[in-house]
């Protein structure tokens, strides 16, 4: 067996052709564009390269987008009354806040100073919670991304076990609850499981979101699992990394995503839907 490869950037870019088509057709009845504001803390250089992807995307399908680029010393206060006036712009739609964050700001009053219906990014507190109540409003996008991935290869979900490895706020704990919503039966293993192979053997998806290069092989993974990397770390020669021993996992899983070109292109999608789904709600379209 080898495993068939699923494809992000291919299906990323069939998703980014509806979402310009559906904007074409707003701008040509008189609407106004969706809105997208990003805010970037500091000069992190991979944090750069993402936001630029994030404006060519919103160029791509048509978005109304601008990037507030902030000094590294900005307030927390300042960064917040950033957030305040963005969320009673009109124009504004979603609002995202590019992480990391310098170790003065405090990041979950970040999150929570977003108003939860321009929560693009699906992190605040409210919106998680309404998930965790099976009422998802604005859903992560990572695991909103992976959710994408997993229908386009026919995951049925009801009745299959899956395994997460990984219990971080933005991915893990919001990926469990995605997959409990869709009817599977979640296992979720973090820093203190013991045994992990053991509770990740049996699981028909495997999705793995911890950052550590080579974290999975090939023994911890049933014959004909789906195997979804989230992990991304830059190893020598800035060379992308995933947390599954991808080779290895090939030749027993029945698709895989690979590192890069699997799960970001992704998130990128489930942003630019967020943001669509929020200019429905303002416009009364949802």
């Amino acid at each position: 067996m080898s495993a068939q490869i699923i494809d992000g950037n291919a299906i990323a870019k069939s998703l980014r052709q509806e979402i310009a088509q559906e904007v074409e057709q707003w701008s040509a009845q008189g609407r106004r564009l969706p809105g997208l504001a990003v805010l970037l803390v500091g000069n992190d250089p991979a944090s750069e390269v993402y936001v630029r992807g994030k404006r060519r995307d919103c160029d791509e399908v048509g978005f109304h987008s601008i990037v507030q680029h902030l000094s590294a010393n900005v307030t927390q206060q300042d960064l917040e009354a950033r957030i305040a006036s963005l969320n009673s712009d009109p124009t504004i739609d979603g609002i995202l806040v590019q992480t990391p964050l310098p170790a003065h700001i405090d990041e979950a009053r970040i999150i929570d100073s977003i108003s939860p219906e321009k929560d693009v990014d699906g992190f605040h507190a409210y919106n998680i919670g309404l998930l965790a109540l099976r009422r998802p409003a604005m859903r992560s996008c990572t695991p909103k991304g992976v959710m994408l991935l997993l229908e386009h290869v026919g995951c049925t979900f009801k009745g299959q076990d899956a395994a997460i490895i990984g219990a971080s706020n933005h991915v893990g704990r919001p990926m469990g609850l995605e997959l409990l919503l869709a009817g599977a039966t979640v296992t979720m293993a973090h820093k203190f499981t013991q045994d992990i192979q053991s509770k990740v053997k049996h699981a028909d998806i495997v999705i793995s979101a911890v950052g550590r290069p080579d974290l999975v092989p090939a023994q911890w993974i049933k014959p004909g699992a789906v195997v979804i990397d989230v992990g991304i770390t830059r190893g020598p020669n800035n060379k992308l990394l995933g947390d599954v021993q991808f080779e290895a996992v090939k030749q027993v899983a029945s698709w895989i995503t690979p590192v890069p070109g699997g799960v970001g292109p992704m998130t990128r999608i489930a942003l630019l839907q967020n943001t669509l789904q929020a200019a429905k709600a303002t416009m009364g379209l949802s």
